[in-house]
């Protein structure tokens, strides 16, 4: 498991999407050596098994599919803190998106976290639960990148759904955050940016001069629902080693 952090959740229920790959990994993970009891939505049953190994409580579903996100949902109690991390990527070109891809990028980045956005601050308001949701945006909805047309625009929308959230969540208590990652060392990361030709113009575009680890996306979002941020709302964290600093 992760290493030490400086956060106690102690007491608390956070439920984190895509939590059985990459950055949604990681963050189940530092929850967990934080003391917070973890509940847990991804795919892939291997890593869903790990979670629970190490008290999660884990639910295999496919975001995408509205009817069963709803109803693990439901199965849920109310929760203190929500992490939106599950995320597709389908790269084309634009002039050759299609409305199929551009649909599944859709349904999985922006409905879905809306889905489960409004869930669970429906059941915080309920319960007089003071809140936080950290939604897990991108730089690629700061910045345009070539052929991620469908995923600019999901994570331009996830950063529009934020704002809308804090404005509307504000006066419950609940706050609602987005943090925006540069290119990010997950398994799927390091292939998709192992050929130099893609990968070098990318890091000499970034000020510290390398992609995010990480452990270095889940610790800013652990500050976002902790009570050391207590007092921010409504923004979008870049978390890009500089890039839209330029």
């Amino acid at each position: 498991m992760s290493g030490d952090t400086t956060f106690n959740f102690s007491g608390q229920r956070v439920l984190v999407t895509g939590a059985s790959s990459g950055i949604g990994w990681e963050v189940a993970q530092q929850l967990l050596d934080s003391g917070a009891k973890v509940y847990a939505l991804g795919r892939e049953p291997i890593a869903l098994k790990q979670l629970r190994d190490w008290g999660c409580v884990a639910v295999a579903v496919d975001v995408s599919d509205n009817a069963a996100l709803v109803a693990a949902l439901e199965a849920l109690p109310v929760m203190h803190g929500l992490v939106n991390c599950a995320g597709i990527s389908l790269l084309e070109a634009a002039t050759e998106v299609s409305a199929e891809a551009f649909d599944r990028v859709m349904a999985v980045n922006v409905r879905a976290a809306a889905v489960v956005a409004g869930h669970i601050a429906k059941a915080m308001i309920g319960a007089g639960i003071k809140g936080s949701i950290v939604n897990v945006s991108s730089q690629a909805s700061l910045v345009a990148l070539d052929d991620h047309l469908s995923y600019c625009a999901s994570k331009g929308a996830m950063d529009a759904m934020t704002r809308v959230q804090c404005a509307e969540w504000g006066k419950h208590g609940i706050r609602v955050n987005a943090v925006n990652p540069t290119v990010t060392l997950t398994p799927m990361g390091k292939m998709a940016w192992s050929e130099p030709s893609k990968r070098d113009p990318a890091l000499a575009a970034i000020p510290l001069g390398r992609f995010a680890e990480t452990a270095e996306v889940a610790a800013p979002i652990l500050f976002l629902l902790s009570a050391a941020a207590s007092m921010i709302s409504g923004v979008a964290l870049p978390i890009d080693g500089g890039y839209t600093s330029r």
